[in-house]
């Protein structure tokens, strides 16, 4: 398997493209969230991951950086399937409100004959806490991660029998996960800043936390490879060095601080 990373930034990011990323087995794609326009569409074919391939997609929540880019998809599959050049049936997974975001605006900005696949070929599934599908050819469980801001899930993908994947979402993780992400081999997490950047982009205020608080969770939770994502973007060029400096005094594991495009393998 391998996680690609199309794009690593916060909401309101022109250095880089908001935070959403593919985990792919073979020819077989998971996306999730689609960052906040028609950039993704960019994103993919640079990634050399072909949007036709794709049958699965979660939306993590309703924000704008994460679910208007799936708008774009839902236009691009549709036409495709109007036109017999898209196989079978695509299925976006969400909570019961996004998902009737999603078909709204479907409903408000497609064409008709487009807007008629959502509900259909484009299906629209409901996720709640513990619920558990099939996605890629892997045991993938979706949890809440009980936020205040506004509802959202992450999940957990199994690599194999023993071996997970965690992902929490836009936001630090919180005890009510701990059945999901603790000793899990891979954690994708966010990561608004670096300590020492607090006080210029209050990320607590924005329900984020800071790369050493990140680091520092992952150790506790003994995570075995951990991802950082979601940040500012104010020197890309040397944030890798930057936040990989910080998070190593705090986590022991492999940590990697990707850039948009940065495929990892996943084993």
């Amino acid at each position: 398997m391998k996680l690609t990373m199309l794009g690593t930034g916060k909401a309101v990011v022109t250095e880089c493209y908001n935070t959403c990323f593919v985990l792919s087995d073979g020819k077989k794609h998971f996306l999730v969230d689609g960052g906040g326009g028609s950039g993704i569409l960019k994103q993919l074919k640079s990634a050399g991951i072909d949007w036709k391939e794709i049958r699965d997609i979660f939306v993590t929540h309703r924000h704008m950086d994460h679910i208007l880019g799936v708008m774009w998809l839902i236009r691009m599959i549709a036409q495709a399937m109007k036109q017999d050049e898209y196989e079978g049936k695509a299925r976006i997974y969400g909570h019961k409100k996004v998902l009737c975001i999603l078909d709204d605006m479907s409903h408000m900005l497609l064409a008709k004959r487009e807007a008629e696949f959502v509900g259909g070929r484009i299906q629209l599934v409901p996720v709640s806490d513990g619920d558990v599908f099939d996605i890629i050819g892997h045991k993938t469980t979706f949890f809440n991660i009980h936020s205040t801001k506004t509802k959202q899930h992450g999940f957990t993908m199994y690599l194999n029998k023993k071996d997970k994947l965690a992902c929490c979402g836009d936001e630090p993780y919180n005890d009510t996960e701990r059945m999901y992400v603790q000793g899990c081999k891979w954690l994708l997490h966010e990561a608004f800043c670096l300590t020492a950047d607090e006080g210029r982009y209050a990320p607590h205020e924005k329900h984020h936390s800071t790369v050493e608080e990140a680091c520092a969770t992952a150790e506790k939770l003994h995570v075995e490879n951990l991802v950082l994502y979601h940040t500012e973007d104010s020197d890309v060029a040397s944030r890798k060095e930057r936040y990989t400096a910080e998070g190593g005094k705090y986590f022991s594991g492999n940590l990697y601080v990707p850039d948009d495009l940065d495929m990892i393998e996943i084993s």
